[in-house]
């Protein structure tokens, strides 16, 4: 597929409405590092669909209307398939990899065919870096991986997750980067209160050191974030992120309601789907087309919509922006243009 037929697809997928815009797909259950806010290295699991099962389920997913892929995991540059499973994605969905840092550097060639990489980094500070991330070296790694991927014209950027931890460092952090242009796009610390039986996965786990609370901090720094966003188009949170953001430090009210099994949904490394990883699994990817629009997922989409379990970015945006006219909005503030994946780059 070439990339102007992709963007058409794109464009033709994201302008109809009642659809699921963005999918999640934790490829796997493996990972190499050791995060002190996270869960997944403490549950690691080798079981993993192949990837021949991943490619039709990501054909399910076309179908259905999803416009935007994330492969996670765990690091899903672990698997030995990822460079397969990546051209498959990239050939219709605007494809985002995220790795900590350890492994994009040896996976260039698997990387070429992917929209964005994003790479986890926490802190300029080694020690500190470090220290979050539970393994020595994760910085200096992941800070060559992010030099190495854009010398290779690969589009990479950085995504911090904001925590009390390094919540006065994030403008550093972004400025740094931004001077070498590499784009930046964030997460906001938070855990898994949950304890449901058949949960898709447990990611975050509740941290005292890094849970926010300097909240007029926090709202500074979305004013500084904001203001940012007038002079560059390299920072990747929209205006209407940060604005909910600020009410929600301000005022601890939250302005949205969860669009879990609407406007996005996950699927674990065993094919599960799950409205978001905190709730039980519901279906399987092959069964997605016969229950989009039943009875079952109307009720389940009425109790998520009254959640107020998690503050993941990543959910926020899809419940703030997954509607026709939340994808136009999105097209012209967090990207700016669709150059952005259009534009092929080179080494």
């Amino acid at each position: 597929m070439t990339t102007i037929e992709k963007a058409r697809g794109i464009i033709a997928r994201s302008l109809t409405p009642n659809r699921p815009y963005h999918a999640q797909w934790m490829l796997t259950r493996r990972c190499n590092y050791r995060c002190k806010g996270c869960n997944v290295w403490q549950e690691q699991d080798t079981a993993e669909l192949p990837a021949r099962e991943i490619k039709k389920g990501l054909d399910v997913l076309k179908e259905l209307g999803v416009i935007e892929i994330v492969l996670s995991g765990g690091n899903p540059l672990l698997r030995e398939d990822i460079d397969e499973i990546i051209e498959y994605s990239s050939r219709s969905f605007i494809t985002t990899v995220y790795d900590n840092g350890s492994m994009a550097a040896q996976k260039i060639d698997a990387l070429r065919n992917a929209d964005f990489v994003a790479i986890s980094i926490d802190s300029l500070n080694p020690t500190k870096n470090d220290y979050i991330r539970g393994v020595p070296g994760a910085l200096r790694k992941a800070m060559q991986a992010v030099k190495k991927l854009s010398e290779q014209g690969i589009r990479v950027g950085v995504a911090p997750t904001i925590s009390q931890l390094n919540l006065y460092e994030i403008p550093d952090i972004t400025n740094h980067f931004l001077e070498k242009n590499i784009p930046v796009w964030y997460s906001l610390y938070s855990f898994d209160p949950s304890q449901d039986r058949c949960q898709l996965f447990k990611i975050g786990k509740q941290n005292d050191e890094f849970v926010i609370t300097d909240r007029e901090a926090m709202i500074n720094l979305c004013n500084y974030l904001a203001a940012m966003k007038k002079r560059t188009g390299q920072i990747l949170i929209t205006d209407k992120i940060l604005e909910a953001i600020k009410t929600l430090y301000s005022e601890n009210k939250r302005v949205w309601r969860c669009h879990a099994l609407q406007n996005f949904l996950m699927i674990d490394n065993l094919g599960r789907v799950a409205g978001c990883h905190l709730h039980d699994t519901v279906a399987s990817i092959d069964d997605l087309p016969d229950l989009w629009n039943s009875e079952k997922f109307n009720q389940l989409r009425q109790s998520y919509s009254n959640c107020a379990r998690c503050t993941y970015l990543c959910y926020i945006f899809y419940s703030l922006h997954g509607t026709v006219v939340g994808n136009l909005q999105a097209a012209r503030d967090r990207w700016r243009s669709a150059a952005l994946f259009l534009k092929k780059k080179t080494a």
